[in-house]
């Protein structure tokens, strides 16, 4: 199988001729982690793709620069029947190969220094690591043994050893560390990884809804001070079992089509609130624990929100019109949402990227910049 001119075009594609990187993903064959993987249709659904079955889509998919997802509300694709499909959330992937390698940067990595991979998923970005650094300077953690089980026996046909562990890794986390890198988000920090991060160590994580890259150093008290950094990531939640519950699905599903206490019109268009990563990051800093929901159709935009406090909006326009937006619960969902959108074209900015971060010893999160302050507790 001549699999190596692809990873050669990918590593071209990704980092700088002069990297210490480039001949790392050069080297490293990504289709041995997703041999199978899940695609999304224009049916709402997850189709399962089959690299083997088709060797040159095997190739083209595993050597763009592209998350792969690779287990579906826990139903991992190795599992799947040819032509399968399935509905539900993405429960884990193999990231885009330039976003690995972005995290790990962001962690300084030196020579001998001993790093902890939160997010083991397919094993490709634990292969990096353990290129770049060396197996007894690995550890990989995944809440899924599976994913475990298959990352290392693939990490091992390419002759790489690193120690990876079934670990749920909201509670404990094994061993000490110079460096935590995460590709799954948390809310806040778990004082698990403080814990287990070496004085003068370093942190590198994604925030549940809130898209950012936080990098953080460890301080005598115990707790790590950083920044936000200017880059931005998104990755999935971390979880304790092999789904995610429910949430506000329920919630969603009562609001759909339901009148609202206030009915009015809007003043900006509808967007897809996750796919806006900026005024997302701010409306979860603002107003954390919302779930969003977004259709098109027929030319018709719509938008919801709901909350475990009962409220709710709804907004629907054709097009980029303004809309009309319902409205119920103890908070208006939607005016909260305007609000921010008024600073953006007021300002032209949010403050959150370049912020200065305090970690407390206890995992809560202390943004600033300039006036700007907030604190992530949930």
């Amino acid at each position: 199988m001549n699999w190596q001119e692809h990873a050669d075009r990918l590593a071209a594609q990704v980092v700088h001729p002069a990297s210490r990187w480039r001949p790392i993903i050069a080297r490293l064959p990504r289709h041995i982690f997703v041999p199978r993987w899940w695609e999304w249709t224009s049916g709402d659904r997850w189709a399962l793709r089959d690299g083997p079955a088709d060797h040159d889509a095997w190739m083209e998919n595993a050597y763009a620069n592209r998350s792969l997802v690779t287990q579906i509300a826990g139903h991992h694709a190795d599992h799947a029947e040819l032509g399968e499909t399935r509905s539900g959330r993405p429960t884990s992937s193999s990231t885009m190969a330039s976003l690995v390698i972005r995290m790990q940067r962001h962690a300084m990595l030196n020579d001998g220094v001993d790093v902890l991979e939160v997010g083991t998923g397919s094993g490709y970005g634990t292969a990096t690591l353990a290129t770049r650094l060396g197996d007894q300077h690995v550890t990989s953690i995944d809440v899924d043994e599976y994913l475990t089980k298959a990352a290392a026996e693939r990490l091992d046909t390419i002759g790489l050893h690193p120690q990876v562990t079934a670990v749920d890794a909201t509670g404990p986390v094994p061993g000490t560390h110079d460096r935590i890198v995460s590709t799954v988000a948390v809310r806040p920090i778990p004082v698990s990884w403080l814990t287990a991060l070496r004085p003068g160590g370093r942190l590198v994580t994604s925030l549940i809804d809130i898209p950012v890259i936080l990098t953080a150093d460890k301080t005598d008290d115990g707790g790590a001070e950083g920044v936000i950094e200017w880059d931005r990531a998104g990755f999935m939640h971390t979880r304790t079992g092999p789904d995610y519950p429910p949430g506000l699905d329920e919630q969603l599903a009562r609001v759909e089509n339901a009148d609202g206490d206030e009915v009015r019109a809007g003043r900006y268009p509808v967007i897809n609130v996750e796919q806006a990563w900026e005024v997302q990051a701010m409306l979860a800093i603002t107003a954390p624990g919302i779930a969003h929901r977004y259709n098109e159709a027929d030319g018709a935009r719509t938008a919801w929100m709901v909350h475990p406090d009962g409220s709710w909006a709804r907004a629907t326009a054709h097009g980029t019109d303004t809309p009309i937006v319902s409205q119920g619960g103890p908070r208006r969902l939607w005016d909260i949402f305007d609000e921010l959108r008024d600073y953006w074209l007021n300002h032209g900015y949010f403050q959150l990227y370049g912020a200065r971060v305090k970690v407390d010893p206890d995992g809560v999160i202390h943004l600033r910049r300039g006036r700007w302050e907030a604190t992530i507790t949930e």
